[in-house]
């Protein structure tokens, strides 16, 4: 069997040229999850019991069905029951006619909080509670205690987690041509359709996510480094 080289490279710039969206997806519901996410932990790790018992359902939810299902409900259920509710009290406005990305957000963020706060719970404690407990004694509050001392060493211990949340997250948004959104997997098999090049078509699908990924990876990898310098630093002054 002989691949069109042609449309190979043709479908490949194409298609990389969709990477923004794919990016724009991922780092706009990493950064709305951060919040939620964080929240969760706590509530988790100081065992407040409504809290704890509202993060835990949801968690177990988000990370125990597939995305596939949840773009659905999202994506087709949730849009016919918001329309009822604007048809009834907000009749100019037409729920159906919402930008895709907006659900693809939704979605990809919602499923990132789960995993997140998962990674925020096991890397907190991480961190000595001693420090924590020096803090305090040093006249620092509790807020300024966790936003200078706890978090960024939560973090470093945290990062390796996170780069493997992105780049889970990178590969999960090619799923988000299921909702129209012009992605990296949409516009290649958008090019595919109109000669059924489909198997030159993955290829280069895998070949873009193998370059995003491997990027993500690098770069993550190189924020550990200087964080970890950076520390290092920290501890001699």
């Amino acid at each position: 069997m002989l691949l069109d080289k042609e449309f190979m490279l043709k479908t490949f710039w194409a298609s990389f040229k969709a990477i923004p969206v794919t990016l724009e997806i991922t780092i706009i519901s990493l950064l709305l999850a951060i919040l939620p996410a964080y929240f969760m932990a706590m509530s988790r790790l100081k065992k407040r019991p409504i809290k704890s018992k509202i993060s835990v359902v949801y968690i177990s939810f988000m990370r125990g069905t597939p995305i596939v299902l949840q773009i659905l409900i999202v994506y087709s259920l949730l849009p016919s029951l918001l329309n009822n509710f604007f048809q009834r009290f907000f009749p100019s406005v037409n729920i159906f006619n919402a930008n895709p990305l907006i659900y693809a957000l939704v979605v990809f963020t919602l499923n990132t909080i789960a995993t997140l706060s998962e990674v925020f719970r096991s890397a907190i404690p991480t961190v000595d509670r001693g420090q924590y407990e020096a803090a305090l004694s040093a006249g620092l509050t509790h807020f300024q205690a966790y936003t200078r001392i706890i978090i960024p060493q939560a973090l470093l211990s945290a990062l390796p987690n996170i780069c493997n949340l992105a780049v889970s997250l990178i590969k999960n948004t090619s799923l988000a041509f299921m909702m129209t959104v012009k992605d990296i997997t949409a516009v290649a098999k958008i090019q595919a359709s109109y000669g059924f090049n489909y198997i030159e078509a993955y290829l280069d699908i895998f070949l873009i996510y193998i370059i995003v990924c491997s990027v993500v990876q690098l770069l993550f990898k190189f924020a550990e480094k200087k964080l970890t310098k950076k520390g290092v630093k920290r501890v001699r002054n």
